[in-house]
């Protein structure tokens, strides 16, 4: 009875800690405020096949949620992702996903020469030049690590970086300590003040 007590003590706290890493990696290198100009940039992950995969969809979904949270009307939905195995690239497959299967019918750029996140950054820079607000869609781990690259790449920009709707509660709950896990393993090159938001 105890050793199930405690299995079941140590499910809860890593669910409760999985979600607690992605609710503030989500709130991490993010203002609030700012009108105008918005742009949601939805970053690709790898897709072999010749239909978005469940990463890139639930990435979408993310992004168009993104819009829908602020109810912002001049927003650019941006799709970051280079060629595939199947012969398109992410950034087609994405937008292919939201327009066909999700009905977006808003404004929608292309990004599509990118093949890691420091590019994903280094390529949509000219698609953010005149937008007032950022948001970038991904997992929250995924997105504060092209928040950071942004920071380092572009400053000016990155003061302009708003939180995308990519924490939910319970969303994902039982794979989020493993995401968790993951994300801190990507995140080990950013710097200490870059993971936690400081100056």
């Amino acid at each position: 009875m105890r050793r199930r007590t405690g299995l079941a003590m140590a499910g809860v706290a890593a669910l409760a800690w999985g979600e607690w890493l992605n609710w503030r990696w989500s709130r991490t290198l993010v203002k609030t405020g700012g009108g105008g100009p918005e742009a949601v940039v939805v970053l690709g992950y790898r897709n072999p096949r010749a239909t978005a995969n469940l990463i890139n969809r639930w990435r979408v979904r993310i992004g168009i949620r993104s819009i829908a949270a602020d109810g912002v009307q001049e927003t650019s939905l941006i799709f970051s992702g280079g060629p595939t195995g199947a012969g398109t690239t992410e950034a087609q497959l994405m937008a292919d996903y939201a327009k066909s299967v999700l009905g977006y019918d808003g404004t929608v750029l292309l990004e599509d020469r990118s093949t890691t996140t420091w590019e994903n950054i280094t390529n949509v820079v000219p698609l953010l030049e005149g937008m007032d607000r950022i948001k970038i869609a991904s997992q929250p781990a995924h997105a504060l690590k092209a928040r950071a690259y942004l920071r380092r790449q572009r400053p000016d920009l990155a003061e302009r970086l708003v939180r995308a709707d990519d924490y939910r509660p319970g969303e994902w709950i039982v794979v989020k300590p493993l995401l968790a896990l993951y994300g801190l393993w990507t995140l080990r090159r950013l710097t200490t003040g870059e993971r936690k938001g400081s100056p």
